[in-house]
């Protein structure tokens, strides 16, 4: 099933428990009109569609640069843009300590890809190409905008969970703890449906960039350095209260930075030579090995907005 298909079957189940929500919400109000309940859903998702990019913007510090300010980030991100037949994106550095690199917009045509300072620093020209190879599938797939609308539903699932589930009234009874105890399960599911759809489209993002123009390797290696990049991070104070600041939107990143410790030890058995990169051999050794989780690895997994590290780029090794 091709990743629009899954994106829009994910958003259609995620907006039917929203729906489901209003209603019980709606019942215990008093008001029983169906049509209501509907604009109350898509007023919903309407407003984290209209205010979704500018959080993001704000959580991640973002600061949009001019071609004179940044003329080598811009030509990357035209040219980039062109190959995948889309107007070029706004230009943004992202004043995050950590090194990694995001994209986001309502649309197409108001996408943005940014990077942070850190990941000028730690990768080269060919493979911060790669990277941005990489968010700029996220832009033409437009996966981006669904992830965007899915993320207030577990939020507003955990609201009426925590307003709720301890309620209970003369006139209705324990219907009011029911509901909350409803939206409660309802934000545990809907949460891992949006861990589920950030999970599968970085698979795509991933192929997308080798679609656009980039060796696997180069992507392979500039994950590898993230990672690194990340772990070495744990105990640098500012770094960490950036990760703070954005633990709600870290999906946009290219990894999931919470794991990176414990991800640099799987991926330096991949690093033979010990060069601190990923070479086209690297990659097509990894490409006949069998990679195997253990039951813990694949649990702590269902609960990460990225794929598992390993598996991520020894599907890059299918590529090369």
């Amino acid at each position: 099933m091709g990743l629009h298909m899954r994106m829009w079957l994910l958003f259609a189940l995620m907006f039917a428990i929203l729906y489901g929500i209003i209603v019980a919400l709606g019942t215990y109000a008093g008001v029983n009109d169906p049509y209501s309940y509907l604009v109350m859903a898509v007023v919903i998702v309407g407003l984290q569609y209209l205010v979704g990019p500018s959080l993001v913007g704000m959580m991640m510090r973002v600061r949009y640069v001019s071609e004179d300010e940044e003329p080598e980030l811009h030509q990357m991100v035209a040219d980039l843009a062109d190959r995948a037949g889309i107007p070029k994106p706004r230009v943004g550095v992202s004043e995050v300590s950590i090194p990694n690199a995001f994209a986001f917009g309502r649309s197409i045509r108001d996408g943005r890809v940014c990077v942070t300072r850190g990941i000028r620093q730690l990768l080269n020209g060919d493979e911060l190409r790669a990277v941005l190879g990489h968010e700029m599938t996220h832009l033409k797939n437009r996966d981006m905008i669904v992830i965007t609308f899915l993320s207030v539903i577990p939020l507003v699932c955990y609201w009426a969970a925590w307003n709720l589930m301890f309620r209970r009234s003369r006139r209705d009874g324990n219907y009011a703890a029911l509901v909350g105890i409803g939206a409660f399960l309802m934000y545990f599911i809907s949460n891992l449906l949006v861990l589920y759809g950030s999970r599968i489209r970085e698979y795509y993002a991933d192929e997308g960039s080798v679609r656009l123009g980039n060796p696997p390797n180069e992507l392979a290696t500039a994950l590898y350095k993230l990672v690194y990049g990340s772990a070495r991070l744990k105990n640098d104070p500012r770094a960490q209260y950036d990760l703070h600041r954005v633990q709600g939107v870290k999906a946009f990143f290219l990894n999931d930075v919470t794991n990176a410790s414990r991800e640099i030890g799987e991926l330096r058995e991949i690093d033979r030579d010990y060069s601190g990169t990923i070479s086209a051999n690297e990659l097509l050794n990894l490409r006949s090995q069998s990679i195997r989780l253990s039951g813990a690895e694949r649990m702590m997994e269902l609960f990460t907005t990225h794929p598992n590290m390993l598996k991520r780029i020894k599907r890059l090794s299918t590529l090369v």
